[in-house]
């Protein structure tokens, strides 16, 4: 731990989004922790001023130890903006900025001086729109720390769903559902459970790729060639898996019980149950880096940028999941 509570690093993300007025709504209760924000403290105040909201900003110097978030108050990092900004509307002369935030917050959390790193949303489009190659933050930040297999995993309550492959084509993830990727991604979704959540011996559901996971062969061959080989290896080392089975019985609540986790096969079979359960409370986490990493459930928004209409329950949620992780993570010595 970089000091007695957590210390988290908050990205603001885009500028134009709604990133900054959810900034705004963690200045509305206490935290057990100090927060950070990288990101322009004039933008902050302007967006403070326009929705008739009081709060205080105050630079971040990292000089002082860490301390509690108070009602009322955000501590900065200040990082100015190139351009001015104008609520929903799009300039990719701030892409770079959004980058910077990034790796300025990402390199603190490298070095030991933050504990936790929790992002505001971007939009991929205007950061590659201004010649910047970006897949997303998941990406970027396994570059940025030399993690070759970041995991993402998505969490709403007791519910948790890990995906082997995350952005890519339906027609290109048979391709790559290999034995080797579903047994790493199912060690590093172990890992991060023991090390991040405090969970010592967890038992993980794995969804087959096919319709009623191939059906012995006839729907697919994937389970029986890669599947089935990965979940016999970890159980041979000692790992609680079951599977692969059907996705579309696997999240009734009954097959649920003791399950600390579910491995799913790609993007679209695991995320809209999770998201149907808690979207607008849910968090992203990524595992697989040195670092621990949050975020929200939901894009920028710029539809409601700037009108105060915005829900801050996502971002909340993965603040108070930073904060639980980095003290989970701390109590391990990890």
């Amino acid at each position: 731990m970089a000091a007695a509570i957590p210390r988290i690093a908050l990205t603001l993300g885009e500028p134009a989004g709604i990133g900054p007025e959810l900034i705004l709504d963690l200045a509305r209760q206490p935290w057990p922790a100090e927060l950070v924000i990288f990101g322009d403290p004039r933008l902050l105040a302007s967006r403070a001023r326009a929705l008739g909201r009081q709060v205080g900003i105050a630079e971040f110097s990292g000089a002082a130890p860490a301390t509690e978030a108070r009602v009322g108050r955000l501590l900065v990092a200040d990082l100015p903006l190139p351009v001015p900004v104008v609520p929903g509307r799009l300039d990719p002369r701030n892409a770079p900025w959004v980058m910077e935030l990034l790796r300025q917050a990402c390199r603190g959390c490298q070095q030991g001086y933050f504990d936790a790193l929790v992002t505001a949303p971007v939009h991929k489009g205007i950061i590659n729109d201004a010649g910047i190659p970006f897949t997303g933050h998941t990406e970027l930040l396994a570059e940025l720390t030399g993690s070759p297999t970041p995991v993402m995993l998505l969490v709403a309550d007791q519910l948790r769903v890990a995906l082997v492959t995350t952005h890519l084509p339906l027609r290109a993830v048979p391709a790559a559902i290999t034995r080797e990727r579903v047994e790493t991604t199912a060690r590093i979704l172990v890992d991060g459970l023991q090390r991040r959540f405090g969970i010592p011996t967890p038992h993980i559901v794995v969804l087959g790729l096919n319709p009623h996971a191939g059906e012995s062969g006839h729907l697919g061959m994937e389970e029986i060639r890669e599947i089935s080989p990965a979940l016999e290896a970890l159980r041979a080392s000692g790992f609680t898996v079951a599977g692969p089975i059907p996705a579309d019985t696997a999240f009734i609540e009954a097959n649920l019980q003791g399950v600390d986790a579910v491995l799913a096969m790609f993007h679209d079979q695991g995320l809209p149950v999770l998201k149907h359960r808690g979207f607008g409370n849910a968090v992203n986490v990524t595992l697989g880096l040195p670092i621990i990493r949050t975020s929200v459930d939901h894009g920028t928004a710029l539809d409601l940028a700037g009108t105060g209409r915005a829900d801050a329950g996502s971002l909340k949620a993965a603040v108070g999941l930073a904060i639980q992780m980095a003290v989970a993570t701390s109590l391990r010595g990890a």
